[in-house]
């Protein structure tokens, strides 16, 4: 499995879903002035028009406490550019591209905002195929059951959280992992899933902040999937405190060589 690299934040990728959902609307109100300087007598109203799109571009440039306060508009508004432009992206085999420009413009909004100050309840989400298929270890009900073999995520993961004490959830339906949300109540949330249900899960928790992470898909969907644990371990370290200082792992002495047929 992959070493763990404190704080290593990756640059976001958000360069497509800027242009589009900052360019566009500036552009017009470009647009708009210049016809409006063409047409002296009608300038009242390419003015007005000018005005409307730059009120639907200013979202764009809140930011730290102003974008928290606002947040649920502005994801929905976003999400609203997301699906507008969404079949054009399929048209030019960019949708994934796509969905991911507006998740790492979403990150890289949350990272500032939590630049200054780190989340006290924080709640990370994972989908449960992020288990080796045939691993029969019951870690839906308790994260400490898992072998630790080294065949999948889950034991780097277990160890990363145990040791912060960090709030997490690994469910097996989307629904259940927004109504524990829900009921936990986070001032953060860090999600990992693939691309599409990162941007459903965006939008229908717009009310929390969120960071999110895509899986790794290389036996196809919802099947052993991968993802960067690293990554989360530096996201959680720089978006939030942890609540435990480390401690060992119960009864996981002597299984980090467990066999693959343990696992199984």
């Amino acid at each position: 499995m992959e070493a763990m690299v404190p704080n290593a934040m990756p640059a976001e990728r958000y360069g497509m879903f800027l242009w589009v959902r900052r360019g566009v609307p500036l552009a017009l109100m470009l647009g708009f002035l210049s016809v409006g300087l063409l047409m002296p007598h009608g300038f009242g109203w390419w003015a007005l028009a000018a005005m409307a799109m730059g009120g639907v571009a200013w979202p764009t440039f809140k930011q730290g406490e102003a974008y928290l306060q606002a947040r649920r508009a502005i994801i929905r508004w976003d999400g609203m550019w997301v699906w507008l432009f969404r079949p054009l992206a399929r048209m030019m085999g960019q949708e994934d591209a796509w969905i991911l420009s507006f998740c790492g413009w979403n990150n890289r909004r949350v990272r500032e905002a939590f630049e200054g100050r780190k989340a006290k309840r924080s709640l990370i989400l994972l989908p449960h195929c992020i288990q080796l298929a045939k691993c029969k270890a019951p870690i839906l009900d308790d994260l400490e059951k898992c072998y630790d073999c080294g065949l999948c995520p889950v034991g780097d993961y277990m160890h990363g959280i145990l040791e912060n004490g960090w709030e997490s959830r690994i469910t097996n339906r989307s629904h259940k992992a927004y109504r524990e949300a829900r009921e936990y109540r986070p001032d953060l949330i860090v999600a990992i899933s693939c691309t599409d249900r990162l941007l459903k899960g965006l939008i229908k928790l717009s009310e929390v902040p969120a960071y999110v992470i895509p899986l790794t898909l290389p036996h196809g969907m919802c099947v052993d999937t991968q993802f960067n644990v690293p990554h989360l371990m530096a996201a959680m370290q720089t978006l939030a405190e942890p609540k435990l200082g480390p401690r060992p792992i119960e009864g996981q002495t002597g299984q980090t060589g467990q066999s693959a047929e343990s696992a199984a």
